[in-house]
């Protein structure tokens, strides 16, 4: 296994996934934010830890042997006895626009940080070097998980490991906007690596334009951000200063699902061994990638060629 410090934790929710097929009938999988950063950047050759609570059912069992087939690490995934993962159904409707109905508020991956085996968990992890979360993460913790989360990150980054945290903005999960801002604001006075994107703190802050958002993200003071534009590309701090990155032409957008996921699994993967500007055009490739294929997780064969490391 390799050293903690080169290692990722990605912390979140994965749930079963319904989606109708053509013939109508219902098709059963699974997907979640962060699980699809850390199958992305385990494809990528990134040692990663994807770090949940499932249940003890065959369903959670299909997910972690899944993730374990992409070699993403599960030693860290919860199982909860007697519980079941959240789910959600895909509905798209006449003009090819999708809905999403959740059956999610007892889903385990929501006490993460108040289970019994929470203590043991952040002690495993305090030592790893990075952590990355989403908002969406954020969100399905409530108030009690992020008492503990915020503490366990800041013994993180006292050992020596950074917070990369991923906006991804999602509003039917919070109770209200103080309360979200609150959350975000504590996150941000914590991240080493940002990845916002621009609608996304428009959407939260009331911000006007992107550059309000600049402004606002670099008052956070991360290490790195790497801000999402509203049209296609990117800007990168570094060094306070703004260089931007353009996205890939000539792409023929088929499906935008896990587009900012596999956004944030290039560049932090690309970033054990390039600059900030060069992992965000690395992203950028993979995200043009994915989006010209159905689904979240696409097949290992459509992946860049040039970007996966050569087998073993």
């Amino acid at each position: 296994m390799s050293s903690l410090k080169t290692r990722t934790a990605l912390l979140g929710e994965c749930m079963l996934e319904l989606s109708r097929t053509a013939e109508g009938t219902l098709s059963l999988g699974h997907g979640g934010d962060t699980l699809n950063t850390a199958v992305y950047m385990a494809r990528l050759g990134a040692p990663v830890d994807y770090v949940t609570a499932l249940g003890d059912d065959p369903h959670s069992d299909a997910m972690v042997a899944a993730w374990t087939a992409e070699r993403v690490d599960c030693a860290h995934v919860a199982r909860v006895p007697g519980r079941v993962p959240g789910l959600y159904m895909i509905e798209t409707d006449a003009a090819g626009e999708r809905r999403f109905l959740y059956w999610r508020d007892a889903a385990p991956a929501r006490e993460l940080f108040t289970l019994p085996s929470a203590p043991a968990m952040m002690e495993a992890l305090e030592g790893y070097g990075t952590v990355y979360l989403s908002g969406i993460s954020l969100a399905i913790w409530g108030t009690d998980g992020r008492a503990v989360l915020m503490p366990f990150l800041d013994r993180l980054r006292a050992r020596g490991g950074q917070v990369a945290f991923d906006t991804n903005w999602r509003p039917r999960l919070w109770p209200d906007l103080e309360t979200a801002r609150a959350a975000y604001d504590a996150i941000l006075d914590r991240a080493d690596v940002l990845l916002p994107g621009v609608e996304d703190v428009c959407a939260l802050y009331g911000d006007a334009d992107e550059a309000a958002v600049m402004e606002r993200m670099a008052r956070a003071g991360a290490r790195e951000i790497v801000l999402k534009r509203q049209e296609p590309g990117c800007l990168v701090l570094t060094g306070g200063t703004w260089v931007p990155v353009s996205a890939v032409s000539g792409v023929r957008v088929v499906d935008t699902t896990a587009a900012g996921d596999s956004f944030a699994a290039g560049y932090l993967a690309a970033r054990a061994s390039l600059d900030p500007a060069a992992a965000a055009a690395v992203a950028a490739r993979l995200a043009a990638t994915v989006i010209q294929h159905r689904g979240a997780i696409i097949d290992r064969a459509a992946m860049p060629a040039d970007l996966m490391p050569p087998p073993t």
